[in-house]
């Protein structure tokens, strides 16, 4: 007989501080906040650190509250202590500001040994005591689809061993420049040679953690520019200005270009003319710069104007509607989609100069083209140009039915020839690394990066990997599918989406120079990046292997965030940078470059196009995902709970709430491989999150699912013992959810049907199968359309006249319908039509009846003087009062009915519940805000006086 293993629950199956989690992961992905582990390469659908530092920790930690099975926790109130204490340091470690703060971080580690302690001690006796449950020894960490690397980084900066695996290359060597690398040469000195534009730096310099590293990487990056730049500055001249602007030669910025074909007006036909969405080239007020075409002689030019631009200005040539529709310059004939895309693939698709941004002191100045200039630039000619195919689908957009079909096809030559010439200055760059480290005194093992080193040979292979980044950097930036934005003046990569969209007018930056898209500025900011790594950490360890199919990991603790359904094609965008990668560092990483392009047929993702179908990419997915989580459940340290992350996109709202093929055949494949799902913690770690009550219907961008491995003899159950079981547990749990419980914040409305999955599911996946009338087992889709449908009916609790209204409203919204039927429904009800007349929340005459909408509520109601006051209009009274005039006029009304605060708030989560259903986008806003105010609305009340309470008898 196998024996048992111990295993408290973690603070991760019981609660989180869930508001503050998201509030920290919604300010990681803004905008503005400075440099960033994720910027050190770019990676798609990354997880904020917050989200797994929080995750982690969580996962790792005992929750305090008492287990009887176990004999260990404490009572209630004491647990309510203590989990608050665990919450305060989880709301301090998800701060952005506190990433690596060394106190808060040693506290956390201190909390997971702690916890780790007490595990080990109550399976002392355990057989594999020795080989588990060694109180000195934490286990590891591994993330199978380690993706862009958060998950394993924010395990090691909580002290514990990483292992990363993914079968991408790319994604692989992001991980190792995370998590392996920068802990072999931590606390070093830099080597490299000062740039003679910076002074000379202290000899005392704090080079701590993996600032001499990153320091390194600037000086080397300025070093390997000059080197550059030297091969190749014919390409890159500077241009005279203007007399209005002074006198002398400036740098280049950005040279502005236009895709042009061929008139499709007989008259022009030998005519290139432009595809230009706008003429303007800056909008700042007071700064507008923007293009005037002037037509003669059979030709046009364009000419660079200052001041506000025309209105005619915005659209360029392009003509009214959505798609490539242009029309003319030269004529005016339009110029559809379908001619632009037979010139493209007969490879007729031109391109013209049409502004140059220079800098100048204080800013920059907008040129009129020569065609001087532009014959610089067309002369230059690439030796190397990267190969394979530019993915024909992406969701959105790709440049390919336009005859770009290759990677080469993205570059302008003189791109190419500028990138090029950075990876050929690599090799070189690498021989002078190893030098200037055995010069500075570093010992010299004679081991490469790959085989463990630590000496002036690894260090050398180690920087090039990230000087390979900085040329990453730039081809995202250097390219003809990225724009220039007017606003902010500057370049746009390529990759603001996860798509290769086809743009029509475009911005050539130049590499050369210290601005966005140039190489120093781009080797800067990954070592300021690399500076955000942990500052003392363990080295970890990165492999590249399927998750499906690779041998395993044992033992450890596991959180991964796996491709998500059809969302992503990672292994055709990452082809963008792999080309760039394994040209400049197949010497160093042979083994991890040795493919021409990333690895695809195996890719955990359902692409229809490459399995032959949309049923076919299905079952591809479903088999691969189900065998990868199978090796998970097999794998996972047993004293630990899976974590595993689930992204949602919109078109996933479904009238199950959240049920669609991707989730379903994610939730079926967790299931078939063994797993129990204990909890699901809706996350909103995405930059497009945005509230209902900020105007968008939208989801929470992910979901953490809690897992832990199901019996081996688990029972079977009928379908009618699992629904009497689920609303025997899921009205607790869901009056959890709402109520808030031990301290938690309420689960907002809009991630309430993903929240209330978790104790739905768990039943569900407890059970070896749930068993149909037919003796067939219950499908997952089956199973959330019942737990859904648990959430949304019912409306038990709720008095008679709010029972009408709630049928009322999913059958009529807000208009009018038939007498007699509100007359049947009402009587079925135990009302009458008469009597939701006299409540007062209904219209009725001329053989109609309506519901009134808030704002037809009257303003001088009061509560505590209507003795007959249904649940559904004292809701509608505080929208009302809310929108009217805030939080405290809402709370007076809840103070003058404080004993039905509970069924007003159930009311508003059942009604947002149906409206986001129903996708009443409008409607579902107002019970949004009212239950993300009701926190305030709760203390005005307070504030005002409860009806019948002591305050309020006093006055």
């Amino acid at each position: 007989m196998t024996t048992p293993i111990k295993t408290p629950k973690k603070l991760i199956e019981v609660a989180l501080p869930l508001d503050d989690i998201n509030v920290a992961c919604a300010y990681e992905k803004m905008p503005g906040i400075g440099a960033h582990p994720r910027g050190i390469h770019l990676w798609w659908a990354r997880r904020p650190l917050a989200a797994a530092r929080a995750v982690l920790f969580a996962q790792m930690v005992n929750d305090p509250g008492y287990e009887r099975n176990l004999g260990r926790g404490v009572n209630k109130e004491r647990a309510k202590v203590e989990r608050e204490r665990l919450f305060k340091l989880i709301r301090g470690l998800v701060k952005w500001e506190n990433t690596n703060n060394v106190v808060l971080l040693e506290e956390a580690r201190v909390e997971i040994i702690k916890s780790w302690r007490e595990t080990c001690e109550l399976n002392k006796s355990h057989p594999q005591a020795s080989e588990l449950f060694n109180p000195e020894v934490l286990p590891g960490f591994h993330d199978p689809f380690s993706g862009g690397g958060a998950l394993p980084l924010e395990a090691q900066r909580l002290g514990l061993t990483s292992f990363a695996s993914d079968l991408n290359p790319v994604a692989v060597l992001i991980n190792k420049s995370m998590i392996e690398v920068p802990p072999r040469f931590i606390d070093r000195s830099p080597v490299g040679p000062i740039p003679s534009n910076q002074k000379q730096t202290k000899i005392a310099q704090d080079w701590s953690g993996s600032k001499g590293l990153a320091e390194d990487i600037r000086r080397y990056g300025s070093w390997l520019r000059d080197e550059a730049f030297k091969a190749v500055s014919d390409l890159y001249p500077k241009v005279d200005l203007p007399k209005a602007y002074g006198v002398g030669k400036v740098n280049v910025i950005a040279w502005l270009w236009a895709r042009t074909v061929k008139s499709p007006n007989p008259a022009y036909s030998h005519v290139d003319v432009p595809l230009i969405s706008t003429y303007i080239l800056a909008n700042k007020e007071g700064k507008e710069a923007y293009l005037d075409p002037v037509i003669s002689g059979g030709g046009y030019t364009f000419t660079v104007k200052n001041g506000k631009p025309p209105k005619s200005a915005a659209d360029g040539t392009k003509a009214s509607g959505r798609g490539a529709n242009f029309v003319c310059l030269m004529s005016g004939t339009p110029i559809g989609g379908d001619y632009i895309k037979a010139e493209g693939v007969a490879g007729r698709i031109g391109s013209k100069l049409i502004a140059v941004v220079a800098e100048v002191k204080g800013g920059r100045v907008y040129l009129s083209p020569t065609d001087e200039v532009e014959k610089v630039a067309k002369s230059a000619q690439a030796q190397w140009v990267p190969g394979g195919d530019i993915p024909a689908k992406l969701s959105g957009g790709t440049c390919v039915p336009y005859g770009m079909t290759e990677w080469g096809h993205l570059f302008t030559q003189r791109q190419l020839v500028g990138l090029n010439a950075f990876a050929e200055q690599l090799s070189i760059a690498r021989t002078r690394i190893r030098s200037d480290a055995i010069a500075a005194k570093w010992v010299d093992d004679g081991k490469s990066l790959s085989d463990g080193g630590t000496g002036a040979t690894a260090y050398a292979d180690a920087l090039t990997i990230y000087l390979a980044f900085a040329i990453d950097r730039c081809a995202d930036f250097s390219n003809t599918c990225t724009r220039w934005v007017p606003g902010n003046q500057k370049v746009m990569n390529l990759f603001a989406k996860q798509s290769i969209a086809m743009t029509w007018d475009y911005p050539e930056a130049n590499i050369m120079i210290d601005t966005v898209g140039g190489y120093v500025p781009a080797a800067n900011y990954v070592a300021d990046c690399v500076e955000m790594l942990p500052i003392k950490a363990t080295v970890g360890n990165v492999a590249q292997a399927d998750a499906a199919t690779s041998v395993r990991n044992e033992g450890k603790v596991i959180s991964t965030d796996p491709p998500y359904y059809d969302n992503i094609y990672y292994a055709d965008l990452s082809d963008f940078f792999y080309v760039w990668l394994r040209r400049s560092l197949r010497p160093v990483l042979p083994d991890l470059f040795s493919s021409m392009v990333v690895p695809k047929a195996e890719e955990l993702v359902a692409t229809a196009h490459r399995h032959g179908g949309k049923e076919q990419a299905e079952e591809f997915f479903l088999d691969g995902m189900t065998k990868a989580m199978h090796r998970l459940s097999e794998q996972a340290h047993p004293a630990f709970p899976t974590t595993i992350y689930y992204a949602f996109k919109q078109s996933q709202t479904t009238d199950l709430g959240t049920g669609n093929t991707g989730w379903e055949t994610f939730l079926e494949a967790v299931i078939r491989a063994g797993f129990a799902i204990s909890g699901t913690w809706p996350m909103r770690s995405e930059q497009e999150f945005r509230m209902v009550g900020q105007g968008v219907n939208a989801l929470a961008s992910s979901i953490v699912l809690v897992c832990r491995k199901r019996e081996g003899n688990a029972p079977t159950l009928s379908r009618r013992e699992f629904i009497r079981e689920l609303k025997e547990e899921l009205k607790e749990a869901v009056e959890a959810m709402i109520g808030g419980a031990e301290g938690v914040s309420p689960v907002a409305p809009v991630d309430l049907a993903q929240a209330v999955i978790g104790p739905g599911m768990a039943i569900f996946s407890k059970y070896s199968a749930v068993l149909e009338a037919d003796g067939s087992p219950m499908t997952v889709h089956t199973a959330l359309t019942i737990i859904n449908g648990i959430l949304t009916e019912g409306g038990d609790e709720f008095d008679a006249n709010t029972q009408f209204c709630l049928v009322w409203f999913d059958e009529q919204s807000w208009t009018a319908g038939e007498f007699g039927k509100a007359d049947v429904l009402a009587r079925a009800k135990g009302t009458s039509v008469n009597g939701l007349k006299e409540s007062g929340v209904v219209e009725a005459g001329s053989g109609n009846v309506r519901l009134l909408k808030p704002n037809e509520y009257p303003k001088d109601w009061a509560p505590e003087s209507d003795n007959n006051t249904p649940v559904w209009e004292a809701l509608h009274q505080m929208i009302r009062a809310l929108r009217d005039a805030g939080e405290s006029a809402a709370g007076s009304l809840l103070a003058g009915m404080p004993q039905r605060a509970d069924p007003i708030r159930n009311l508003a989560y059942r009604l947002y519940t149906l409206c986001e259903r129903k996708g009443w986008a409008d409607e579902a806003r107002s019970y949004n805000e009212l239950i993300t105010s009701w926190t305030g609305i709760e203390a005005a009340s307070h504030e005002k006086g409860h009806l019948g309470s002591q305050v309020n008898l006093d006055i």
